[in-house]
């Protein structure tokens, strides 16, 4: 490959690097080309972009972007997947539910999610139950519903209570 068509591949992954705020290194060699297909159509369908990329080529892209990918330069050997997405955890809610189907495959070799970094398999859990960012909004709206909530409920429980006494007493 010549020079220039590197470079302009390394710019072009750069380009991708800089849309999505989440990074996954993934393993998918092993996978034939029915399983590749649906993972494809998995990642398309869960907004997750998957790449095929030379490590090489890989870690000069991370080398020009801008955040700090060094932690995941180790990783970069054999094969390697590049799957992107800018919610923290789909990439491994979406390799999980996949496996459920299939083998074991993808593994997962790292991620860069937030500006922390994870490395290994036994990371997929971990990165799976991350919330993301639209979760943890829905979480505060709720904790901070649940104080007026509870106002308005015990305002109502309280004139149902002096409705129920003024009328026995009218009874009587």
């Amino acid at each position: 490959m010549k020079k220039e068509d590197k470079a302009i591949i390394i710019a072009n992954i750069s380009d991708q690097l800089k849309q999505y705020s989440c990074v996954y290194l993934t393993q998918t060699s092993g996978l034939n080309a029915e399983k590749t297909s649906a993972l494809r159509r998995a990642c398309f369908s869960n907004d997750i972009k998957m790449l095929c990329v030379k490590n090489t080529l890989l870690k000069e892209a991370f080398k020009a972007s801008d955040l700090d990918y060094s932690g995941l330069f180790d990783l970069l050997h054999g094969e390697t997947t590049l799957m992107l997405s800018n919610t923290g955890n789909a990439p491994a809610k979406m390799i999980k539910k996949f496996r459920d189907k299939n083998d074991t495959l993808p593994m997962l070799k790292g991620a860069y999610v937030e500006e922390s970094v994870y490395i290994g398999e036994e990371q997929l859990d971990v990165l799976a139950n991350i919330k993301s960012k639209n979760e943890l909004i829905g979480d505060i709206i709720t904790l901070l519903q649940s104080p007026a909530k509870n106002v308005v409920s015990a305002l109502q429980s309280g004139g149902n209570k002096l409705h129920g006494i003024l009328e026995t007493l009218s009874n009587k």
